[in-house]
């Protein structure tokens, strides 16, 4: 599959990266020949030092006709411009990173159905959900729906006097339909079985009822006291917008500081309910006198991911509960985490999770890239005649790299054992290592 990327900054990168390793045929255009060189030198593309957006870029023999163009540049028009033009040259599938909210919310069918866009990609909005979605799930550090809510995956740090260290996987009583999926210890995944062990510090992941995950949650953090009812955000740019909104809509109390004044106004018209303050939330006494030592969570969404280190890191220090960082380097993740950040998210592997999905397409319905790309979870629906139906799943030989942890059939949502048979039309949930991603999927795709 050929696949163009127009903009070749932090983003594009990553997309470029993730498409590649995947054995496709990748192009990179961008008229900044340093960051070209940049992607060139490291990575297996074609590179092309010119306008994305210009007809004359898309009758170039290398771009006319390819699969999928992705306009990734930092301006939206450009990128809409570039999607508009690719059709006309025989690319039959475009998706477009839209920055602007106005365009997801208010001319989001508009733009799709005028543009001849089939993928919309904003970033910021994409990062503010997955936090809101974080905050309100007791303990998490990560959380993904499925199969349109029915499923949930949940994310947690086994604290060393929890109830589930050290025991036995087979002899944990785990809730109805919730199934202990995959552990990440030292960078490395594992597919657990019942003689393993959750260990103190383990990342595990826990998949099942959407409902039943919720409880679980709950129960396994014992703590009443994270009713979320304070957050502070600091950094009042889209993503802080975003999340502000939807935090103040559901009865949180939310203090956004930022020190562009020109943001803060624009915040302050906007958000009704949340209490925008103009300062720089570096300053101790203002965080002091605002109380963020008090706050449930505190989330630091500069476009600096070392000042968001150092934000978060004296949250800590003057008493919150919780930091929650935004990077844009996605190796700084497990750095972050490691010297005390609760949560850290990259905003360029979230949004090429979206793109992951756009791009395989045959019945993938969506990807989540977990611990940096090195896994996947990913949302299947089952082809007919695939390997995988009408068999029980203990007879079925599929790689080792993966594990089907959650299927919906009909409204009803399992959790599959040996002897379950998935038959065409499931929604199967897998975790996937990403390396092992296009050899698993074959499994589950149908006769074509």
């Amino acid at each position: 599959m050929r696949i163009v990327i127009v903009g070749a900054g932090k983003l594009g990168y990553s997309i470029a990266e993730l498409l590649s390793g995947e054995q496709n045929d990748v192009v990179v255009i961008d008229r900044d020949e340093a960051r070209l060189e940049a992607v060139k030198n490291t990575l297996d593309v074609l590179t092309i030092a010119a306008n994305g957006a210009s007809p004359i870029t898309m009758n170039d023999p290398d771009v006319r006709g390819s699969d999928i163009l992705i306009a990734v540049t930092a301006q939206d028009e450009v990128n809409m411009v570039a999607c508009i033009l690719a059709k006309k040259h025989g690319i039959q599938h475009t998706a477009a990173r839209i920055r602007d909210t106005e365009f997801l919310t208010e001319a989001k069918g508009y733009v799709k159905e005028n543009f001849d866009i089939d993928l919309l990609l904003n970033p910021e909005y994409i990062t503010a959900m997955e936090i809101y979605r974080i905050l309100m799930t007791p303990s998490a550090l990560n959380v993904e729906d499925f199969a349109e809510g029915k499923v949930r995956l949940f994310e947690t740090k086994v604290k060393p006097d929890s109830p589930y260290a050290n025991v036995a996987l087979k002899d944990l009583t785990l809730p109805s339909s919730v199934l202990a999926g995959m552990i990440f210890r030292n960078h490395q995944m594992i597919i657990p079985h019942g003689d393993d062990r959750l260990l103190p510090m383990d990342n595990a992941y826990f998949i099942g009822k959407t409902e039943n995950i919720e409880k679980f949650s709950e129960d396994m953090t014992k703590r009443d006291a994270r009713q979320l009812s304070r957050v502070v955000i600091i950094g009042a740019g889209r993503t802080g917008r975003v999340l502000s909104a939807r935090l103040a809509e559901n009865g949180v109390r939310v203090k956004l500081i930022e020190k562009d004044r020109e943001r803060c106004r624009r915040a302050s018209e906007r958000l009704a309910g949340v209490m925008v303050l103009y300062g720089d939330g570096t300053d101790i006494d203002l965080l002091t006198e605002e109380g963020v030592g008090e706050a449930d969570a505190v989330i630091c969404l500069t476009e600096d991911d070392k000042l968001n280190l150092m934000l978060a890191l004296l949250a800590k220090h003057l008493g919150a509960r919780e930091t929650v960082v935004r990077v844009a380097r996605s190796e700084y993740v497990d750095l972050m985490e490691k010297v005390g950040v609760d949560v850290a998210l990259s905003e360029r592997l979230l949004s090429a999770s979206e793109v992951l999905a756009f791009v395989r397409r045959g019945g993938v319905v969506s990807v989540s890239l977990l611990e940096g790309a090195k896994a996947e979870a990913v949302e299947f629906i089952v082809g007919a005649g695939a390997a995988v139906v009408g068999h029980p799943l203990k007879e079925v030989s599929l790689p080792k790299e993966c594990l089907i942890c959650a299927y919906v059939r009909g409204n009803e949502a399992y959790v599959p054992n040996g002897d379950s048979v998935l038959e065409a039309g499931d929604r199967a949930i897998l975790f996937i290592r990403t390396q092992h991603a296009q050899n698993v999927m074959k499994f589950f795709k149908g006769n074509e």
